[in-house]
C-alpha cells in the first residue's frame, strides 16, 4: 500500500482533534466547519468580478476569474466540491484561483444550490445553466465561446460530468473537454477503495453516502445519468477527460472506472492518479509539494486542450 505524502501526513497530524464525519455533524455543522476553516489567498488574478445571472431556480451567483488581461481567452466553468451539501464560491476560491493560474483561462465559479434545501435536479441544473451563460455572455467576457470547457472537484465533478452528458445530448455551448477531480461519480459502497478508505482521511464513505441521499434521495432505482453520470449507459460523442484521482481516497475506483469507460467509448482521456495523497488534495497545493506538482501537470494538460 501506497504510503501517506510527508507534507499530507503532517497535515493530517495537526489537524483538529474535535473533527469528526460531515455525516456525524450535520448539514448545519458542517458547513460552519468548512466555512470558519482560514481562506488563503491564492494565486492574485488580473481582475475578479462577482456576478448575479437570472439562473433556473432564481438569482445564481458566480465568481469570475480573469488571469490576464488579454482578450478571446479560454472559458472554464467551475463547480466546487462539499458533496452538493456544504461549499460555496467563497470556500473554494482558492482552488478556482489556482485552476485559472494554471490553465490561463478565465473561471467561472459556480455558487449553486445546496441540498437538502435544494435536491436534484437543482445543482445539476444551475450548472448546465451557467455553462449556457458564458456562451451567450463570451463577447462581453472577452472570452472565446469555441474554446468553453467544464471543471469541478469531488460532487463539482460529478456536475461537470452530467453537464458534458447533457451538452452532448441536447446542444448547447460546445466543450473541448471535461476535468473531473477526485469525482463523487456514483453510489457504489462496495468498491475496494471505499472500503480500504472508508475512515478516510479527510472524507468517509459515510460522509459519500450520505451526501448522495441528501442530493438525490434515498432510493437510487431513481437516479438520472445527469445526476449519476456512471448511470449513463452511451459514453461516446463526450468531450475530451482529465480524470484526475488520489491513491486515499474512497471515490478513486469510482472515478477511475468512468474515465476507462470513457476511452472505452472513444473519448480522449488522461487518467492521473496521484499516490499519497486525499481527497481534496489540490486544495493545498500552496503548501503540499505533490499538489502543486499535480496543478502544474493538470495545467499543462489544460492549456493543451484549450490551445493556449
Amino acid at each position: 500500500m501506497v504510503s501517506l505524502d510527508p507534507d499530507v501526513a503532517a497535515y493530517l497530524a495537526g489537524r483538529n482533534e474535535n473533527w469528526v464525519p460531515m455525516h456525524v455533524a450535520g448539514v448545519s455543522a458542517a458547513r460552519t466547519a468548512l466555512a470558519g476553516l482560514p481562506r488563503r489567498p491564492g494565486p492574485r488574478m488580473h481582475r475578479v468580478e462577482d456576478r448575479v445571472i437570472a439562473g433556473p431556480h432564481g438569482p445564481l451567483r458566480l465568481r469570475i476569474y480573469w488571469p490576464t488581461g488579454a482578450d478571446a481567452l479560454p472559458a472554464v466553468a467551475y463547480f466546487h466540491g462539499g458533496g452538493m451539501v456544504i461549499g460555496s464560491i467563497d470556500d473554494f476560491d482558492i482552488l478556482a484561483r489556482f485552476l485559472a493560474e494554471a490553465s490561463g483561462a478565465v473561471v467561472v465559479s459556480v455558487d449553486y444550490r445546496l441540498a437538502p434545501e435544494h435536491p436534484y435536479p437543482v445543482a445539476t441544473e444551475e450548472a448546465y445553466a451557467a455553462v449556457q451563460w458564458i456562451g451567450d455572455t463570451a463577447a462581453e467576457l472577452g472570452v472565446d465561446p469555441t474554446r468553453v470547457a467544464v471543471a469541478g472537484d469531488s460532487a463539482g465533478a460529478t456536475l461537470a460530468a452530467g453537464v458534458a452528458l447533457q451538452t452532448r445530448d441536447e446542444g448547447g455551448v460546445p466543450l473541448v473537454f471535461q476535468l473531473h477531480l477526485y469525482a463523487g461519480i456514483d453510489r457504489d459502497d462496495t468498491r475496494p477503495s471505499v472500503l480500504e478508505h472508508a475512515d478516510g482521511p479527510i472524507i468517509t464513505a459515510g460522509d459519500f453516502a450520505w451526501t448522495k441521499n441528501l442530493y438525490l434521495g434515498d432510493d437510487p432505482s431513481r437516479d438520472h445519468p445527469y445526476g449519476v453520470p456512471s448511470l449513463a449507459a452511451d459514453l461516446s460523442g463526450l468531450p475530451d477527460a482529465i480524470v484526475v484521482t488520489a491513491s486515499h481516497d474512497p471515490s478513486r475506483d469510482g472515478a477511475e472506472e468512468y474515465g476507462l469507460r470513457l476511452r472505452d467509448a472513444g473519448v480522449q482521456v488522461a487518467l492521473l492518479r496521484y499516490p499519497g495523497v486525499a481527497h481534496g488534495f489540490l486544495m493545498h497545493a500552496d503548501h503540499h509539494a505533490r499538489a502543486r506538482l499535480a496543478l502544474a501537470e493538470i495545467g499543462g494538460l489544460m492549456r493543451a486542450k484549450l490551445g493556449r
